[in-house]
């Protein structure tokens, strides 16, 4: 088989785009719950504070939604042109689902964004936020729906084979499938910890440049408080949807632990290493033992199926997914450090005024959405050579074309990608170096800190006109 053929092609055209469509969905999730947030505390307290920072995320919001729609619409063209085989076998099915998460999900967020966007002066201020809470339950009903889909093509139940198309026979089994509830969790969580380092990273940068007005410093304190409530529960939640997988799909799991050999009376944990596909071992591999059952299976002796105890063609690519993982967890483990860390600042009243910990809050910016991407990619590679777990194979799933045509639309999409995408997320960078509090004064204003009065960056908010 070539090196580039069309389905490799087309596996790493869907990635691509995928992967440049997740961040903004992700983005715009997130931060419609911490608008909403901001302003319940605004209607609840009457500080403009929380109305300024509303203002300026909104903003934020909306190009991450904007191009969230743009990037999606995408998809929907690489099914019909790259995989016609899945849309024609698996589209009573998929379709279904997907069109249900326009006719809720879309027309709720398109319907309610305009008021919430523009509305100020149309509506009062509790239908304001009645839109707001309207756009925040968009985002998680498409999450739903679009998980749904997607765990059924990991766990598939409910259906039949009829005439070449998979049939449903319990919409319920359907969208409720094995791995459904422990997905849908984790990647809801996953989008608001995105949002809540994008929000930290932010406050952080102007913190370390001066500003000590109250729209950075409430925008970086309820950042970290978020960050430090959700990440021990995305813990929580990966460890379940783990054990899940395990059930599940073992095959993915082996994959993951770089594991060949099933051990009996208790699995170790391989914490590096470099898995071999054609050698059948992980060369080079730091081994604990037992700590493998420990955490896949709760118990010291539990046992985990080995990659040679399934047949190679049914193997997931081990190499991609044993780093990967990895990735995701260690980048998990240094959040909750930074979390624990601004817990431990607070007592002492210096979480605002710590160099060194805003640097580490400021480089943990993009860490949400890599921890995200990676996640992405163990969770969608972990799943081959299959489309639908066990049920459709990814090389029957590919429309009849060649690889000059597959891969000259993948060019084309990163051309088009980085020069649209990149201009968008280039504005959104520059609209997050103003900062929150930017273009309107708090009536609060909060006296400078004796230590800054002498600090070269400190600058108060210059005033400005309302």
């Amino acid at each position: 088989m070539p090196i580039f053929d069309a389905i490799l092609l087309a596996r790493i055209q869907f990635a691509f785009t995928i992967s440049a469509h997740i961040i903004f969905p992700a983005t715009s999730i997130g931060l419609a719950g911490f608008l909403a947030v901001l302003e319940a505390m605004w209607l609840r307290t009457g500080d403009a504070v929380y109305k300024q920072m509303y203002f300026f995320w909104s903003k934020i919001f909306a190009i991450a939604f904007g191009m969230g729609v743009v990037s999606g619409v995408v998809m929907a063209y690489e099914f019909g042109a790259n995989w016609a085989g899945f849309s024609r076998i698996a589209g009573p099915i998929t379709g279904v689902l997907l069109t249900y998460e326009v006719m809720t999900a879309f027309f709720l967020e398109a319907g309610f964004l305009g008021v919430m966007l523009f509305g100020w002066e149309k509506v009062g201020a509790r239908g304001h936020f009645f839109a707001t809470l309207m756009v925040a339950t968009g985002t998680l009903v498409s999450t739903f729906w679009i998980l749904a889909s997607n765990s059924f093509m990991q766990t598939p139940q409910g259906f039949a084979m009829e005439n070449g198309q998979l049939v449903p026979i319990d919409w319920w089994k359907v969208i409720f499938n094995p791995s459904f509830p422990y997905r849908l969790a984790h990647m809801t969580i996953a989008a608001y910890i995105v949002a809540a380092f994008l929000v930290v990273a932010c406050s952080a940068y102007h913190l370390l440049a001066g500003r000590r007005d109250l729209a950075v410093k409430r925008s970086f304190s309820m950042a970290l408080w978020i960050l430090l409530m959700l990440v021990p529960i995305q813990m929580i939640v990966g460890d379940a949807h783990g054990l899940n997988t395990r059930q599940y799909q073992p095959a993915k799991i082996a994959a993951i632990e770089g594991l060949w050999e099933t051990e009996r009376g208790g699995t170790s944990l391989n914490l590096v290493g470099f898995p071999d596909m054609q050698e059948e071992q992980t060369k080079h591999a730091v081994k604990v033992p037992h700590l493998g059952s420990l955490i896949l299976t709760h118990s010291w002796d539990g046992e985990i199926r080995g990659l040679k105890s399934f047949p190679p063609q049914d193997r997931p690519y081990s190499p991609i997914l044993f780093w990967t993982f990895r990735i995701m967890v260690g980048l998990g483990l240094l959040m909750l450090l930074l979390s624990l860390a601004a817990l431990a600042l607070r007592r002492g009243g210096r979480i605002y005024e710590t160099r060194w910990f805003q640097r580490w809050a400021l480089y943990m910016g993009p860490t949400g959405l890599l921890a995200l991407l990676a996640g992405w990619v163990t969770t969608e590679v972990g799943r081959q050579p299959w489309t639908i777990y066990g049920v459709l194979r990814t090389a029957d799933s590919a429309s009849p074309l060649d690889a000059q045509q597959v891969g000259t639309s993948l060019l084309t999409f990163v051309v088009v990608y980085f020069l649209v995408f990149g201009l968008g997320i280039y504005y959104i960078l520059k609209l997050m170096k103003k900062g929150p509090g930017s273009e309107t004064q708090s009536s609060v204003q909060t006296a400078a800190h004796p230590a800054l009065v002498n600090n070269p960056l400190y600058r108060p908010e210059d005033p400005i006109d309302r």
